[in-house]
């Protein structure tokens, strides 16, 4: 007994300090976020001599936050539903609907994951443009969805094959179709996985600046990862405002974990056995 009770204590005072690792840079963000510049470099890990709101104002009006903050909900949201609505029909159809070549088909997602989508930069760049979808928001989402439904594809089936069989075979003989199977029976059940889906994807594509600095050249249509670069001049950079920027930038992911948290821990314990 007191042999268990000591490896709780250090099991606990490990988990303590990794929480500890992993939260001091967010805590170190949020409080620099409320200093000037000149204060970050005199003072770097103090408390700033005034909790002033200003530089969150001075942000949100100068650097055209809101624009930016704008365009990242859209280009994201739209992607998100997207790859959701797509990943979670054909993980249906992969996992539950049996047809010639199914295999194949998801072997074809799975290699997907193998294979960056950076290494397609110049043909997707030349389908883009062919398409007319550069300087567009629509080039962005087609290809965040696109990158995403492979791993979508891939948690989907995996969860959707662990639910009973019989669900749908008796949705089917109450006189469901297909489709109000999938809608109405399997989907509510999935919300897990779905919760999981979302916030794997939502986090790089929030954060992602290499396919619209790709893609994107007019101001009025930029992300807040390209936009946040006004902040760095040539020869200055106005620290203070770039950490109010980057802890705006933040609260969207935040929100998202602590709505949807119950669920994605859900989601990835799903099949765990009691010890």
């Amino acid at each position: 007994m007191a042999t268990r009770r000591l490896w709780d204590v250090l099991l606990y005072a490990f988990l303590t300090a990794m929480a500890v690792v992993f939260l001091a840079p967010l805590a170190l963000m949020v409080v620099t976020a409320f200093k000037s510049t000149r204060e970050i470099f005199m003072n770097p890990f103090g408390l700033p001599a005034s909790w002033s709101l200003e530089p969150f104002a001075r942000v949100w009006s100068r650097a055209s936050f809101s624009v930016y903050f704008r365009n990242s909900v859209w280009v994201t949201g739209a992607s998100l539903a997207l790859v959701l609505t797509c990943a979670s029909m054909a993980s249906y159809a992969i996992a539950r609907l049996p047809f010639r070549g199914r295999d194949w088909v998801y072997l074809f997602f799975l290699a997907g994951i193998m294979v960056p989508v950076r290494l397609g930069i110049l043909p997707l760049f030349l389908l883009m443009k062919q398409l007319r979808l550069l300087d567009t928001h629509w080039a962005l989402i087609f290809t965040y969805a696109a990158s995403g439904m492979p791993m979508s594809v891939f948690l989907l089936t995996g969860f959707l094959r662990s639910l009973p069989g019989e669900l749908r075979e008796a949705a089917r003989i109450d006189g469901c179709t297909e489709f109000q199977a999938f809608w109405k029976v399997m989907l509510p059940l999935i919300r897990p996985a779905l919760a999981t889906v979302a916030i794997v994807n939502f986090v790089p594509w929030w954060n992602d600046m290499f396919f619209p600095l790709l893609f994107i050249q007019s101001d009025r249509l930029k992300t807040i990862p390209l936009g946040m670069t006004i902040f760095f001049g040539q020869y200055q950079t106005d620290w203070g405002l770039l950490f109010s920027g980057m802890v705006l930038a933040s609260l969207p992911l935040v929100a998202l974990y602590l709505v949807m948290s119950r669920q994605f821990i859900a989601g990835l314990t799903a099949g765990a056995v009691k010890g």
